[in-house]
């Protein structure tokens, strides 16, 4: 077996593990829901080690560590995965964030097997979209995150949780239909047909611009449901504020990634005439999600909601960074969906603490909190400051590279996007202010500071915000050779996009 399936499969051997525990032992399917993960986060660290970011031949992707087996030999589907320095930095952020989850989840205590078997198959699913290089194989991790995801809003949500699954459920179900109709059309345009991305890469210089259009429409939108694209994002606070919190973390920190990887792995790397005709609705929708996420957020009075559409803000950074089709705006892109899922991650575990003690998220209702909690008010001011973009932590970074790309090519669209920093700003120490600031409100005078494991589940989130914030190199060296064969793949559409 090789390194990419063991990274894939170590969490459904944990998932088939509790299945056979009784469910009395709590603690035994606790401990084996953390093992597994852990394990899988151990294998993709090996992977980084073994990992060559710059072993790309001219033009080619640089995939390492591929496995390829017949599967559906009749129609060519194949067991084909693979990774470059696109997918592996995602690949890292989904198992660490899975593993730190895992260790949060110890405060569930309803049905602990059953939460733990669908949060290990969720795990499979999202690893199997990041590693797969065959459409049909693509398509079947994908569908597999729905079901779990379901289960988890739906049982261990909060009081509105039936309708914030069923509406995640059919939202994704809804996008899911038409990505597969783009996935047959390239089957069957392909000659010979095939599934295989890689060779679709190639085929697609034969593909004429009107089926590429049409193919490039119906993965837009599988896609941007996921991403989650205006106006597709309605789904996003409602799943968040029911979902219990490590289910918003991997929601917010790996799920919403899903959407920005598949249009930057299909639908810009198969079918450039499509991305290219799109560029202009594309850069329209990301200045959309940044500023209209941002006075979203500013409105809301609940923690989590106000975080949830933070996090359609900051994924229109990455929508952003995209339409620059430039170096600096694919790293940008790239680098945000790594950063966004540290920050937002980290915020979602700590409105989690604060509603674990108090049974509320508004922010009205504290005040003096910073004196009273001292770890934890350090822990949320340095998150907060990370996801606003100050200088010296991660989100500044990848946020500043997002504008270096796009503005050469989007000038005024880039400048009416920097609104929504200035407002993303505002509402963080908005909370801060009325949250840890002032006299102490008498009710929460009791509260504890963080315990033992929430500092487990945060403080590496805050160590990584930190180091990427001053030595960014440590991913962009990762990712930069992979999207410089990525930005010089199709060098007539980026002199399009340049003025």
């Amino acid at each position: 077996m090789g390194i990419l399936s063991l990274i894939t499969f170590l969490p459904l051997l944990g998932a088939l593990i509790i299945l056979v525990l009784p469910r009395e032992q709590v603690k035994a399917v606790r401990a084996v829901g953390v093992l597994a993960t852990l394990a899988s986060l151990a294998a993709s660290l090996y992977a980084l080690s073994q990992f060559h970011p710059g072993d790309a031949a001219a033009g080619q992707l640089p995939m390492q560590f591929l496995e390829k087996f017949s599967w559906i030999p009749s129609f060519d589907v194949n067991y084909f995965m693979g990774v470059d320095g696109l997918s592996l930095p995602i690949i890292l952020l989904t198992t660490l964030l899975c593993f730190l989850a895992a260790v949060y989840s110890a405060s569930i205590e309803e049905r602990v097997k059953e939460f733990y078997f669908w949060f290990l198959i969720l795990e499979v699913g999202m690893l199997g979209v990041f590693c797969a290089l065959d459409l049909f194989l693509f398509y079947v991790f994908w569908e597999l995150t729905l079901v779990p995801m379901y289960f988890l809003i739906g049982v261990w949500g909060g009081p509105k949780k039936e309708f914030a699954a069923i509406k995640f459920f059919l939202f994704t179900l809804f996008g899911s239909v038409f990505m597969l109709l783009g996935i047959l059309a390239l089957y069957f345009q392909s000659n010979p047909h095939t599934f295989d991305m890689l060779e679709l890469m190639k085929a697609s210089a034969g593909f004429s611009r009107e089926f590429q259009i049409i193919v490039f429409i119906g993965f837009w939108l599988g896609l941007a449901v996921k991403v989650p694209a205006f106006p597709f994002h309605t789904w996003l606070p409602l799943a968040h504020v029911e979902a219990p919190t490590p289910v918003s973390v991997i929601l917010a920190g790996v799920l919403l990634k899903m959407g920005v990887y598949g249009l930057l792995r299909i639908s810009y790397s198969i079918l450039p005439l499509g991305y290219e005709w799109f560029l202009p609705g594309l850069i329209v929708i990301a200045v959309i999600n940044i500023v209209y996420g941002a006075f979203c957020a500013m409105a809301q009075d609940d923690m989590k909601k106000m975080v949830a559409y933070s996090s359609v803000n900051h994924m229109g950074y990455c929508l952003l960074g995209m339409a620059a089709v430039s170096d600096a705006g694919f790293n940008g892109a790239a680098l945000q969906m790594v950063n966004h899922g540290l920050i937002t991650g980290a915020l979602f575990f700590l409105v989690g603490v604060i509603y674990d003690r108090a049974h509320t998220r508004d922010i009205n209702a504290f005040g003096g909190l910073g004196a009273k909690l001292p770890v934890y008010a350090g822990l949320m001011a340095m998150t907060c400051f990370a996801s606003l973009g100050l200088p010296g932590l991660c989100g500044f970074i990848s946020e500043f590279l997002c504008f270096l790309g796009a503005f050469p090519a989007w000038k005024l669209w880039t400048t009416v996007s920097v609104i929504g920093i200035l407002v993303t700003a505002a509402f963080f120490l908005r909370m801060m202010q009325k949250v840890f600031l002032g006299p102490l409100n008498e009710k929460w005078k009791d509260l504890p500071d963080m315990s033992a494991r929430e500092l487990v589940a945060v403080s590496p989130l805050a160590v990584l915000m930190l180091l990427f914030g001053i030595w960014p190199r440590l991913v962009l060296d990762l990712m930069n050779p992979t999207l410089k064969v990525m930005t010089g793949m199709f060098p007539t559409m980026f002199q399009l996009v340049r003025p």
